[in-house]
């Protein structure tokens, strides 16, 4: 009996003992939690009861060199459901559908969602926006936004690009320059009860958003525009698949215009141009969508032809294996190793020397110049001249040279090069180059950007391009545009003279691959005053109808732009001379 009792005893203490060391445990664990861990769940419970909605920062405007504003802002706002706090959602579903044109499907299924919060709708008009918010419909919310707005729509729409649903930008200068116009979204925070509800008069925590900086570009709104009509009259007086009119300042790379038409609705970019049949799959849409945005002036390579005779010239001036007085013959072809190159002019140019040959634009002539220079020595010259890299130009998707290797290169690559066959270059990078020859002979970077200033005026920021090496001597840069007036003012140029102006530059045509589909491209580039280039600009129309010739159809579209664009940008014509 006491065994039993002294048992009985022994369990009644241990549970005891049990109860009191889980008691203490408890008790530890408490004080922990209360006194080394209270900040931590402190901030768990008030996440818990916080909510959190982002400000849009208005993204940064882009200015043309005159002032105009020419990619801007307009206030659109999202429109959203917060499930705890809708006290009728009957009423919610039925309004928000016939506002905001919405199915009624679609608006039904995100109000009855159990989340923290459903997006609805973004980029309602503002006017809609605040007729909804002032209708006061618990747990409808109204959140003003952001929508990129383009004054000027379809004006340099490649060069510009646009953005997406996020604001960011997609193609053009809008992705380029993403980090200069993108600015920092602010945040609202405010309390909600343990049932999401949000508390009346609660101090709300709000961090205000920064506003993106404005992007001053080198691009002249007016230019643009006169290059763009004359793309669009050439382009539809010749039938041709596209046309493109490249303007910029030769002595610093300031681009003043980049025209490649047709263009697309910069407002709408996800409009396929008019008259094309909606494509069966996404990605054939994609597809389509992704031609109409390339830039041809930047992304794309051609065979440039006689415009590249430019660059020969300067290399075989340079070098000292050619001068103007040289005597060629030109029998209307010449024939390298096993190939028979012909000239255009098929009964050929008879005797004449370099300057008439350049005049004439005769490929024997460039073809004799580029074999005296040699595979090595006409290497080093397409080295030192840029093209074997890119320009640096900031617009994304720019396209490299196309060119044999060295190794690879014998006398008729070499020939066929050096009248401008047989290799691939962008209009950007030929224009680049160009002007380097004609600008007394120092290597330009082709841009748009200019500056960077912050929303309200405080920060500035100058854009510097690398300082052009010299790639060519002033001396041969001067006989090189002495060469090239010549062919405007005598030679297959003409077509591009306008009175009381010097002009330069050189005529082009190219023919595509593959050779048998009989399919051009005509171009000119042309550059003025001639003694003196203040601007250069290259015309590239592909697939011309009928006449292709680049000296017929090209030349005088540069002699059009000029027309407009000199005496805008305070170039004077001369007086002629009295008959």
């Amino acid at each position: 009996m006491n065994e039993n009792r002294t048992h009985h005893r022994s369990r009644v203490t241990l549970i005891f003992l049990i109860l009191v060391l889980a008691a203490l445990a408890l008790s530890g664990r408490l004080v922990y939690l209360m006194i080394f861990r209270s900040e931590h769940y402190s901030q768990m419970a008030e996440d818990l009861h916080q909510r959190e909605r982002t400000i849009k920062a208005a993204r940064g405007r882009i200015i043309d060199r005159n002032g105009k504003v020419i990619a801007t802002n307009r206030t659109v706002c999202t429109v959203s459901v917060i499930h705890n706090q809708v006290e009728d959602p009957e009423q919610v579903i039925s309004v928000l559908t016939a506002e905001l044109g919405l199915s009624e499907e679609s608006v039904r299924k995100k109000v009855e969602k159990r989340s923290s919060r459903e997006i609805i709708k973004t980029n309602v008009d503002k006017a809609q926006g605040d007729k909804i918010r002032d209708m006061r419909l618990a747990g409808v919310k109204v959140d003003e936004d952001y929508k990129r707005y383009y004054p000027y729509d379809s004006l340099a729409s490649r060069v510009l690009g646009f953005t997406g649903g996020d604001n960011q930008g997609i193609i053009g200068l809008e992705v380029e320059y993403e980090s200069t116009l993108k600015g920092a979204n602010g945040k609202i925070l405010t309390l909600a009860d343990a049932a999401g509800i949000e508390i009346e008069n609660a101090a709300e925590d709000r961090i205000e958003p920064i506003a993106g900086n404005d992007l001053y570009v080198s691009l002249d709104m007016n230019i643009q525009q006169y290059a763009e009509q004359a793309a669009y009259q050439i382009m539809e007086k010749k039938g041709a698949k596209q046309a493109s009119i490249l303007v910029m300042n030769p002595k610093n790379g300031e681009i003043l215009a980049m025209a490649s038409v047709p263009g697309f609705h910069l407002n709408d970019p996800f409009q396929l141009p008019e008259g094309t049949a909606e494509p069966a799959d996404e990605k054939a849409r994609q597809d389509l969508l992704n031609t109409m945005w390339r830039n041809p002036c930047v992304s794309d390579t051609y065979e440039p032809g006689s415009t590249f005779k430019i660059i020969t010239a300067a290399a075989g001036l340079e070098e000292g294996v050619v001068t103007l007085e040289d005597h060629f013959s030109c029998p209307g072809f010449r024939v390298v190793e096993d190939r028979r190159i012909r000239c255009h002019k098929v009964g050929g140019h008879g005797g004449e020397t370099f300057l008439q040959g350049m005049m004439n634009s005769c490929n024997p002539v460039l073809i004799d110049v580029g074999q005296r220079l040699g595979v090595e020595n006409y290497y080093k010259y397409f080295k030192q001249f840029g093209l074997m890299g890119k320009t640096g130009i900031d617009l994304p998707g720019e396209a490299s040279t196309i060119m044999h290797q060295k190794e690879n290169m014998g006398a008729v690559e070499l020939a066929t090069v050096s009248f401008g066959q047989s290799f691939q270059i962008t209009p950007v990078q030929l224009v680049a180059t160009v002007s380097s020859i004609i600008n007394g002979g120092t290597r330009v970077t082709p841009h748009f950007g200019v500056k960077s200033v912050s929303a309200d005026g405080s920060r500035i920021r100058e854009f510097e391009y690398p300082e052009g090496e010299r790639i060519l001597s002033e001396e041969t840069s001067a006989t090189m545009r002495y060469i090239l007036e010549q062919v405007v003012a005598e030679g297959s140029g003409k077509n591009a003279k306008l009175p009381g102006y010097r002009v330069g530059g050189k005529t082009a045509t190219s023919e595509k691959l593959p050779r048998s589909l009989k399919k051009y491209i005509s171009s000119f580039i042309g550059f003025a005053p001639a003694d003196d280039p203040q601007v250069i600009a290259l015309v590239t129309i592909d697939e011309p109808e009928g006449i292709y010739y680049g000296g017929t159809i090209a030349a005088p579209v540069i002699a059009d732009v000029f027309k407009n664009i000199l005496p805008y940008l305070g170039i004077q014509a001369e007086e002629e001379p009295a008959q």
